[in-house]
């Protein structure tokens, strides 16, 4: 064996005691100190969400690498291969030894006919003793050449011939000496690799100790073969390496004459195991520069852009005057990509609502100034008027102005609820036909005794047997119609006939409600949803309306994933025979 290959070899036998005490305590250990690690705050370049990728693609590959690492079973692999080429060597030297090396029976007893006396083999073992100059040359000629070790006892466990004393030219005694003691660097490599084996290592396998010649009985192998069992064993060395012997018996005549032990030198196996791992490492290490790489690349292109948008929304939560654009990632065509869309969208829409806030707010505030004014110049007025007709005539302005007050909050705190409201009930299917029906037939029951008696409200029912289902919130679907319904007969003359139809088209329905009133200028089509816009054509209509119940009413139809419209009913002639308004929702 070569000086670098016994360095090698012997590389951890100083930390092979240490590794011994400690296995089985390293796990215990571990966990505290990864739940030290879990519970410290790491402030470093790299975001949480990039050390989670790392730490995750890092570990995969870890297991990975300690899976192949773990190669208990091509070490036992290697060592049953081992054993039996071993034994097959033994055998046939053993064969040889018997043919060649033993001294031939003093006695032949030859019987012609009858049977075969029996033959104490024991005593013929001692009457054919092995000639220890014709076993050395044997072994000479047959063991020499390899890498193992034969040792050959007689029966009382006494040794005749060991190989390691045996010369290769001539029978002279050669005696391998120990290197000179020197200083061993231990190395990374050298100390991973004693670490795994003595972590890896199932059992205790048992010390190995050289005997003096005599004590061959001592070694259970020997006394195996003695016993013709050929017998194998695996030990270990002072410095943690292995060592297999097999020892077969030497027969002839099935007469055992000795036992021969063959053994391998400490650290052919773990040479060879630790060359398999040294290969695994060196794949791990590039494994895991080409992991780290990708996960970090990988985080850049996750963390980064989430980064962005994180401090992107935490700007629209702190910068209140001040409009904040959501970068945008949509050409990604990813994850990434779909969520800056939806906050770009999100905060659209939250600009939005501020902005329909802000309005809102102005426009009540605006609305309530108008009937507040009016009210107050009643009651000073009040005060110094000299007649009782001028004083009915200021009651009756502060009445007025006070149902006007009460109307504009009531319709204002509505507005105002509808979204929440919207949010939390749930749409249910329904049949729109039977609701629009129930609704006509309770309103027309409302109106009994009242001025707009007399105007007819009729619905016409759709001409089809199938249901036409809609998913809506009954109570604000309600609402909706009582609204339209109002502002058709508000517009409408005493006599006149609202009409309220249904139809499919398509995968929408579509429900209108037509009157005979004026119609809508053309230039307010779109005007009349706006909040607290009024246009009645009567002077004494001014203030019994808020202008707020279209504009609920198309709120209430976007909620539901509907819409909602105005447009005139014109004739063959061209002209306005009324106003018309439209909806249409999504069929269930």
């Amino acid at each position: 064996m070569t000086d670098s290959a016994r360095r090698s070899r012997d590389a951890g036998h100083r930390i092979t005691r240490w590794l011994r005490q400690a296995r089985g305590r390293i796990t215990p250990l571990m966990a505290p100190a990864m739940r030290a690690v879990n519970e410290v705050q790491v402030r470093g370049r790299f975001s949480t969400l990039t050390r989670r990728i790392v730490a995750f693609n890092v570990l995969a590959l870890a297991l990975l690498a300690v899976g192949i690492l773990y190669v208990n079973q091509f070490q036992a692999g290697l060592i049953d291969q081992r054993i039996q080429n071993l034994r097959a060597q033994g055998e046939i030297i053993a064969g040889a030894l018997a043919e060649a090396a033993t001294v031939e029976l003093e006695t032949q007893i030859i019987v012609p006919d009858g049977p075969v006396p029996q033959i104490d083999l024991t005593v013929a073992a001692r009457q054919a003793p092995i000639d220890p100059n014709r076993a050395a040359a044997i072994l000479r000629r047959l063991v020499l050449p390899t890498d193992a070790r034969a040792r050959l006892y007689n029966t009382n466990g006494v040794i005749v011939v060991d190989s390691q004393f045996i010369d290769a030219g001539r029978d002279v005694i050669a005696y391998e000496l120990p290197p000179p003691a020197q200083e061993e660097r231990v190395t990374l490599i050298d100390w991973v690799n004693v670490l795994i084996t003595n972590l890896l290592r199932e059992g205790d396998v048992p010390r190995y100790e050289e005997l003096p010649g005599s004590q061959g009985l001592n070694y259970k192998e020997v006394r195996g073969a003695l016993r013709a069992e050929p017998t194998a064993m695996v030990r270990e060395n002072d410095r943690g390496q292995l060592i297999v012997s097999v020892a077969v018996p030497v027969q002839r005549f099935k007469a055992v004459m000795g036992a021969l032990l063959l053994s391998t030198e400490g650290g052919d196996i773990d040479a060879l195991v630790r060359a398999e791992r040294l290969a695994v490492l060196r794949v791990f290490v590039v494994l895991l520069v080409v992991t780290v790489l990708l996960a970090i690349l990988l985080a850049g292109t996750i963390a980064a852009p989430v980064r962005r948008l994180a401090d992107a929304a935490e700007r629209v939560r702190r910068q209140r005057h001040t409009r904040v654009e959501i970068p945008d990632f949509r050409d990604r065509r990813d994850e990434i990509g779909e969520l800056s869309g939806a906050l770009r969208e999100m905060t659209r829409e939250l600009y939005a609502r501020i902005d329909a806030t802000e309005r809102f707010a102005a426009d009540v505030a605006h609305e309530l100034k108008n009937p507040l004014t009016s009210l107050r110049s009643a009651i000073e007025t009040l005060s110094i008027a000299r007649d009782d007709t001028a004083r009915a005539r200021l009651t009756e302005i502060i009445n007025h102005d006070v149902v006007r007050l009460d109307r504009l909050i009531t319709d204002i705190s509505d507005a105002s609820r509808i979204d929440a409201e919207m949010s939390r009930a749930e749409a249910v299917p329904v049949d729109l036909a039977e609701v629009v029906a129930t609704f006509v037939r309770n309103y027309t029951q409302s109106r009994k005794g009242t001025r707009t008696a007399d105007i007819e409200v009729h619905f016409t029912a759709p001409d089809t047997t199938e249901p036409l289902m809609a998913d809506v919130i009954e109570l604000r679907f309600g609402q909706v119609l009582a609204n339209l319904v109002d502002n058709a007969v508000s517009f409408s003359q005493p006599g006149d006939r609202v009409e309220i139809g249904m139809v499919r088209r398509g995968e929408e329905i579509e429900i209108t409600i037509d009157d005979t009133g004026p119609g809508i200028p053309p230039d307010n089509i779109e005007t009349i949803f706006k909040r607290f816009y009024t246009d009645r054509p009567d002077p004494n209509a001014f203030g019994n309306n808020s202008g707020l119940g279209l504009s609920i009413s198309r709120q209430i139809m976007q909620a539901h994933g509907g819409s909602l419209h105005a447009e005139n009913r014109v004739d063959e002639a061209g002209d306005i025979t009324g106003a018309r308004f439209v909806i249409r929702l999504p069929a269930a």
